[in-house]
């Protein structure tokens, strides 16, 4: 039923939307989808069956023009992030944008601007902030247990791209800002950012591509133009709970094993790690990890039980929440600032895999 204060949705895409995005705005209250457009409308039409949404589009534009939505959640490859936002803003909505922001921070900051001029609520989706265990970490840093943060690292590794069957799509495809540094490292970037309030100063990036061909739609054997690994060095800005701090990231998309995600921080008197939202902690001397109690969060039905569906389930409804507030923030989320610092991040990655050198973010 929809009520005055119901929040009306617009979803463009149909893949990330369908196993994360729809389940977890579903699981607010006072929150409706309204429509869902794709360029496949069939897929469109097919989820829109799924999941009792009444209006199918097959043009984007058509969604944003709607008159019935208050916010639009934009979940498509990344080529489209800039235009599909910048109409959104042009017609007043409401906007989730889901990372990597923008091909690059050019784009990122005519994003940005516009957000601003706009007034509305703009974020990105980074809802591995909203993870219980990741809320717990960010606030026993800043309690000063562990002192001046020293090191950071993340791992993440997955054998999800590892198969040489699996089919040529736009994440195989540069052009479209397919890769694991986009899809990964924005999250790991945002994470480390977030964390520490401290910005990335320097960065020394090394991508790889393992697959280097699959076969697309048409049976035709094709170029995989984006990385599968991603291993990145970092310098960070001196903050109140930074000095001299590095970091490092090891991300890999064909990796075969155990899948893992782990989040560690090191600092002068002890560090945390998290993994599978779940805490630990270690003081220097003790020689092992002790576990740290938090609640493990919700799981809206019907998704599978990972990182990110947690992390949505929580961020959506903040989101619902703020919007039937007449908010344009959420406490916590990513906003379009944040994207563009770490889109420049990013940038300057690419700059040092082409390079071989480290790059200053400018």
């Amino acid at each position: 039923m929809v009520t005055e204060k119901t929040i009306r949705i617009g979803i463009i895409g149909a893949g990330f939307a369908r196993t994360t995005q729809i389940p977890g705005f579903r699981n607010c209250q006072d929150a409706r989808i309204v429509a869902i457009a794709s360029a496949h409308r069939e897929r469109a039409a097919e989820v829109a069956r799924e999941f009792a949404i009444d209006h199918v589009e097959d043009d984007w534009r058509a969604l944003i023009a709607r008159d019935d939505l208050d916010l639009v959640s934009i979940v498509t490859p990344v080529v489209t992030h800039c235009e599909m936002t910048l109409a959104a803003l042009e017609a007043g909505k409401a906007v989730l944008c889901e990372k990597p922001m923008a091909m690059n921070a050019t784009e990122a900051l005519r994003m940005t601007d516009r957000a601003r001029e706009a007034g509305v609520l703009a974020l990105i989706d980074h809802e591995l902030r909203f993870l219980t265990g990741r809320v717990k970490l960010h606030e026993r840093l800043r309690s000063g247990e562990v002192g001046k943060v020293r090191h950071v690292r993340l791992i993440l590794r997955a054998d999800s791209r590892a198969d040489p069957n699996w089919p040529w799509n736009w994440w195989s495809d540069i052009k479209q800002g397919g890769g694991a540094l986009g899809a990964i490292g924005s999250h790991t970037i945002d994470a480390f950012r977030w964390l520490l309030s401290a910005e990335v100063a320097e960065i020394c990036c090394n991508l790889a591509t393992h697959v280097r061909r699959r076969e697309d739609q048409l049976g035709e054997m094709r170029e995989v133009t984006t990385d599968d690994e991603t291993n990145l060095l970092l310098r960070f800005a001196d903050s109140e709970l930074t000095e001299g701090a590095t970091g490092n990231a090891s991300l890999s998309m064909v990796e075969a094993g155990k899948p893992e995600h782990r989040l560690e921080i090191f600092g002068e008197r002890g560090a945390y790690m998290i993994e599978d939202n779940v805490l630990w902690q270690s003081r220097v001397g003790d020689g092992e990890w002790k576990r740290v109690e938090t609640d493990p969060g919700e799981l809206g039905s019907g998704m599978r039980d990972n990182d990110w569906a947690r992390g949505f389930t929580a961020f959506s409804c903040k989101i619902v929440e703020a919007l039937r507030a007449g908010r344009t923030t959420v406490a916590g989320a990513a906003t379009f600032e944040d994207g563009y610092r770490t889109q420049l991040v990013l940038d300057a990655a690419r700059r040092s895999n082409e390079n071989g050198c480290w790059e200053k973010i400018m």
